[in-house]
């Protein structure tokens, strides 16, 4: 009996399901809908000269005013002191607050205003007792240097905080590749025509301080930009401290939108100094929308000032500074809560129906610019304006130029401004308040109907004009 050869089994091979011809053609529909937007957004994105992922955020991101529920944020800012252990290590626990800026982030005029606080500002303590501000950290922590400094610039409070431990501003610096800044001794800073090659030079063994270097145009590295901030031995001291600080600042954040390419190499770095070296009660949703709000601006949109003080007085705790307290009430009201609103100009038959001889105009210079106030208004004099009061502020280290209008005359500030160099007219115009300091509130002539607080940004554009060979009339 032969054998039975068994049959392999046979596997019939069952037909795929099939996708659904209404799901295949959904599909296809929103994958058109997606080619199509992201092709509108990369159009869009050329012809308004933007970057596709900037214009998506801007779509996708809710802007600030939505996230926080207000036009503008108020945050503390401080930079920690620190001290050196026995073995030679750094600490920072208890420490005082080295470096004190309050930052207004303005949502409606897409601005940043910044007020520094000298460390040394005598102010007033929850015991009632008075002492050097910069203690405040020291002695609470953030929360009891947000209820001071509060307290001493009359305002109700803080939104949110952002304190920088030891090396952030260091790290920070590394992690860009370093930063340009035209380094200046403190002739150079306040009268800005004396940068004749001076030297700044300083050492400080224990504090691992050491300082030398010369006027004009240097790469800085991390710890010869702190070095730099730092700086205040020399005549000018802490005011000119702030100043430098501000340098390193503006520096920073031209570097950062100028260069995106090293900045998106160097990302990772930044992050990692941010997680490491930052405390802040800024969520992740907020600094997101800050960022996507605030990725088009340039620092020419960063407003600094800082708060002038008339003496100093001896305390137990050393030599206190005593607050100018009519220009600091008057830096409050300009910078932290009521910020002035840019103004487009009146149409030119509206300008041109008012006679600048009808307009009186004081003019005080306020960039510490030698002879700055006179040349503005020789300028404005032959314009046809007439001139009132002419000297300096009681504030000498602005960059920008301020106009108050307090003037029955309609766009009185404005034919001012019309008046002044092209480059001024986008400058802000703030109505009806008169500073108390100005000569204007105390004058026993005729009031002025309009006051021109001269920034280095309108010194240098008269000075330019003056001295070009092809000069006109301002």
């Amino acid at each position: 009996m032969g054998k039975h050869l068994e049959q392999p089994p046979v596997f019939t091979e069952k037909p795929a399901r099939s996708t659904p011809l209404w799901v295949r053609r959904t599909a296809l529909i929103v994958g058109l809908v997606f080619v199509g937007v992201g092709s509108a957004l990369a159009g869009f994105s050329l012809f308004k000269h933007e970057n596709p992922v900037q214009m998506i955020s801007q779509v996708f991101v809710p802007s600030p005013d939505q996230v926080f529920g207000k036009p503008n944020v108020l945050v503390l800012m401080e930079g920690l002191d620190y001290d050196y252990t026995d073995n030679d290590v750094e600490f920072s626990k208890n420490s005082r607050s080295d470096v004190i800026k309050v930052v207004n982030l303005d949502f409606v005029n897409k601005g940043v205003y910044v007020v520094s606080v000298p460390r040394d500002m005598l102010a007033t303590f929850p015991d009632g007792k008075q002492y050097k501000i910069n203690q405040a950290q020291s002695d609470g922590g953030v929360k009891e240097a947000s209820h001071v400094i509060a307290q001493f610039l009359d305002i109700p409070g803080f939104d949110r905080y952002v304190v920088l431990r030891i090396d952030a501003t260091k790290d920070l610096i590394n992690a860009i590749g370093g930063v340009d800044v035209y380094v200046k001794t403190s002739d150079c800073l306040m009268n800005h025509t004396g940068c004749t090659g001076g030297h700044i030079d300083y050492d400080d063994t224990w504090g691992h301080l050491h300082i030398h270097m010369t006027e004009g145009m240097h790469h800085l590295d991390g710890p010869a930009a702190v070095g730099y901030g730092r700086f205040r031995h020399d005549w000018c001291s802490d005011p000119c401290r702030i100043m430098r600080q501000n340098q390193v600042i503006t520096a920073a954040l031209d570097k950062l939108k100028g260069d995106k390419m090293n900045t998106l190499i160097h990302a990772g770095n930044i992050l990692g100094v941010i997680r490491r070296d930052v405390d802040t009660n800024l969520t992740q949703n907020e600094l997101f929308s800050l960022a996507s709000y605030f990725s088009g601006f340039s620092s020419k949109d960063v407003h600094f000032t800082q708060i002038p003080y008339t003496g100093d007085v001896e305390m137990p705790d050393g030599d206190d500074l005593i607050p100018d307290e009519t220009q600091l009430a008057s830096i409050v009201q300009d910078n932290l809560i009521a910020p002035p609103t840019p103004q487009p100009s009146p149409d030119a038959m509206a300008l041109a129906a008012i006679a600048p001889a009808t307009v009186r105009v004081d003019i005080e210079n306020a960039s510490g610019m030698t002879g700055a106030a006179r040349a503005v208004a020789d300028a404005l004099k032959k314009a046809g304006f007439a001139i009132g009061d002419v000297g300096n502020a009681d504030v000498t280290d602005q960059d920008k130029t301020q106009i108050q209008e307090h003037s029955t005359v309609t766009f009185a500030g404005a034919k001012v401004r019309s008046a002044l160099p092209a480059a001024m007219q986008k400058t802000p115009i703030t109505g009806a308040r008169v500073p108390t300091s100005s000569p204007a509130a105390t004058a026993t002539t005729a009031p002025s109907d309009v006051t021109v607080y001269v920034g280095r940004d309108l010194a240098n554009a008269v000075i330019a004009k003056r001295t070009s060979p092809s000069a006109t009339p301002l």
